[in-house]
Order: structure tokens, then sequence, then C-alpha cells
């Protein structure tokens, strides 16, 4: 795919297999085209790894946070759920939303919790709202004990943000479904993989090794649960989709 931004006409240009198509800037199809372009080029120049929360390292997608805001501020859970821990950065974004509005905590699972980013996690003022457990988040104590640490009734947001392979999304998802709670989301992160396949960084199998497959999989053999788009909130713009890392990522349980 060739995308070709004109900043003087206002037009932007993309060509592939279907041949060559126009669009105005200032159209929803401009929009998206110039924000795929971004987001390769994001990609390849590392743009996410410049952010920080609350003074810990957050290698997200600056929309997808506000996005995922917008879900969780609806959602209001008593616990959300997160695999994949790194630097923190992220627990630490959740437990701050979570003690802003006055409810719920976070249990960051990761297979490995590497002292120094333990240590600031655990002496940050949001602290108090993380639960960590150290282990794989496949593995059945680890669910087992997020299983333990729910309250009755609780409303349970699960995020997957650990290794991003088709096989282990996939266990995840299947690990993890039950726990969620109906109407609330597991948000399976990063297939932007297999839109970026080829790229700097990547490996050749992402064009299928990728959350992508691994939702498709997961969707087909548990109809309780869509992919299902959180709406915007509010939009007075001319854009109608996310810029994301995370396409298709928002997996609602119906029942």
């Amino acid at each position: 795919m060739i995308t070709t931004i004109d900043e003087d006409r206002g037009f932007v240009t993309v060509s592939d297999g279907d041949g060559e198509r126009e669009f105005p800037m200032a159209s929803a199809e401009g929009f998206a085209a110039a924000s795929r372009a971004w987001l390769r080029c994001g990609w390849d120049a590392k743009y996410v790894y410049g952010f920080t929360w609350m003074g810990r390292p957050i290698i997200q997608l600056p929309d997808d946070l506000v996005r995922i805001q917008e879900t969780i501020y609806r959602l209001r859970p008593d616990i959300v759920v997160e695999t994949g821990i790194a630097h923190g950065g992220s627990l630490i974004f959740y437990a701050s939303l979570l003690k802003a509005m006055g409810k719920g905590r976070v249990v960051g699972i990761d297979i490995e919790i590497r002292p120094h980013n333990r240590a600031a996690i655990e002496t940050h003022e949001m602290f108090p709202f993380i639960t960590l457990i150290e282990g794989g988040s496949t593995e059945p104590a680890v669910v087992e004990a997020v299983r333990q640490s729910l309250p009755d009734d609780a409303v349970v947001l699960v995020i997957l943000d650990s290794n991003h392979s088709k096989a282990h999304v996939e266990a995840e998802l299947d690990a993890y479904a039950d726990i969620v709670s109906p109407g609330s989301y597991i948000v399976a992160t990063d297939g932007i993989m297999q839109q970026v396949a080829g790229a700097p960084r990547t490996e050749p199998d992402w064009a299928w090794n990728n959350p992508l497959s691994a939702i498709d999989a997961f969707l087909a053999r548990r109809p309780d649960f869509v992919c299902e788009e959180p709406a915007f909130p509010f939009n007075e713009g001319l854009a109608q989709e996310r810029v994301t890392y995370w396409p298709k990522a928002f997996l609602k349980r119906t029942v």
C-alpha cells in the first residue's frame, strides 16, 4: 500500500490492489488513510516509548489510553485485571482512574516482575489500589488466585497485554472469559502486529501469529462474546474509527 499525503491540496491518496483512490483530508476516509500511515510511522519511530503516567513508563498509544478510560468510567469496574506489567505504567494509570472514581482495584499479572519495577510500583502512591501476582497468566494457580480475589457480583474488566502470540492470547482468552462479568470486556491489545508485519522489530509470522487471529478463533467458539467497539461518548469531528494499536480488541461478554 502506498499512501501519499498532499498537505498543499488537502488530499490523501491511497494506492493498493484496488487501484488509486483520493480522499479529502477533511473526510473520515482521508483521516483513516492518513492515520494508518501515521501508525506505521509511529511504530517504526517507537513513538509509544516516549510517555509516562505519574512517573512510570507507559508503553501505550495515548489514543488507546483515552479510549479505555472512557470504557472504565462507564463500567466502573470493581476489578481491572491486566496481564503483562513491564514498567507498571498501565497499572498506575488504571489504579489512578479507579481511585478518582472512588472504587475498584487493579490486579497485575506477569511471569516475571523485575525487582526494580516491583520496587517502583510498590513504593508508588497508587500501590494501595494494586495487587501484584507473579506467574504465567494462563497457569491454573494464577487464574484461580485472580478468581479468589474477586468480590461477590464484581464487575470485572480484563486487559490482555503480555505475550501477544496467537497461541498465548487464545489461551488467555479461554482462561479469563468466565471471569469477565456480563456487559464488560476482555480487551485483547496490540492487534497492530498484523498491520505492521514486515516493519522493523517484527517477525515474519506476525501476519498470522497475532492477537487478531486469536480473537477470531475465540469468537468462533464463544457465542457469549462479541467484538463490539465502545461508542464514542462525544464526537463532533469527522473521524468515525479509533486511531489504535488495538484493533478489534474489545470483546464484550453478552451473558
